[in-house]
């Protein structure tokens, strides 16, 4: 039997406005659209791993609201195990918590720019890494950057001591113990956040460095993206998510790094699509 994902991270309303460019600073722009959708980096990659065949669960936080009941029917529609914590009002010092929000504006290209207010996201606690109590190898933890980074580091050091394989997205991109970097199996980011880590003298287990339409880089091993023309692009948000989603479901079913990598470029051009 193969691994099952394990995504812990956040879960947000995601409000999406279409405009023919992006306001500069100081500038209103009107929008053509909008709309409203699931999101969240945790629980855009909880749902591509799902896509891609992974049995999975989703360790994260919303707020006892609207929004974050809709978000759980919604993991439970994918076949989606959800290890939920439901912030109730009064339950944080700041008072009523609502269920993480983000506001992207997307231009005529498919470029955007994105606003997120963390809501329950930030109030997840180590109360939640009793969810990962049965991981074991074979399994993958996949962490991203959209939580309190002092649950990240517990919840991989967990993962890494029960045998399980952990694949961390460093984004947005925040600075890591040493130990939970040289952990990840591997740390998937950018070329901004890569030369970031190797300035810090961080070192992860395995290093995939993302260049988006360019493809990737597996520790110096390159890999070469579908292309995907500029005409059937309709918007690049999630593409990072749909990549790593899929990367780490073809790697609990025992895929080589070349497999794995095929199945994510083939996700992330799906999702630009």
């Amino acid at each position: 039997m193969t691994g099952r994902v394990v995504v812990l991270g956040s879960l947000n309303v995601d409000e999406v406005w279409q405009v023919a460019r992006l306001p500069r600073p100081g500038e209103t722009v009107l929008a053509l659209d909008s709309q409203r959708y699931a999101g969240g980096k945790g629980g855009n990659q909880a749902v591509a791993a799902a896509r891609a065949g992974a049995r999975v669960r989703m360790v994260a936080a919303v707020g006892a609201d609207e929004a974050g009941a809709a978000y759980q029917k919604r993991l439970e529609a994918w076949g989606i195990e959800g290890a939920l914590t439901v912030v109730a009002p009064g339950a944080a010092d700041v008072g009523e918590v609502r269920t993480g929000r983000a506001l992207i504006t997307v231009d005529a290209t498919g470029e955007n720019a994105i606003v997120v207010d963390p809501g329950a996201n930030g109030c997840l606690n180590e109360s939640a890494l009793d969810a990962l109590a049965d991981l074991g190898p074979g399994d993958v933890l996949l962490c991203q950057l959209e939580i309190p980074l002092g649950i990240v580091a517990a919840a991989v050091r967990q993962a890494a001591a029960r045998g399980a394989r952990v694949v961390v997205n460093c984004a947005p991109f925040a600075v890591l113990p040493a130990e939970v970097v040289a952990a990840a199996d591997p740390l998937v980011c950018n070329e901004t956040e890569a030369a970031a880590f190797a300035d810090l003298g961080l070192l992860p287990g395995s290093w995939l460095v993302t260049f988006g339409a360019a493809g990737c880089s597996w520790d110096g091993e390159q890999y070469v993206a579908p292309l995907v023309p500029a005409a059937e692009v309709v918007d690049t948000t999630g593409a990072g998510d749909a990549f790593c989603g899929a990367l780490a479901a073809a790697l609990a079913r025992g895929a080589t790094r070349a497999e794995a990598v095929a199945a994510a470029h083939a996700a992330g051009a799906e999702a630009v699509r």
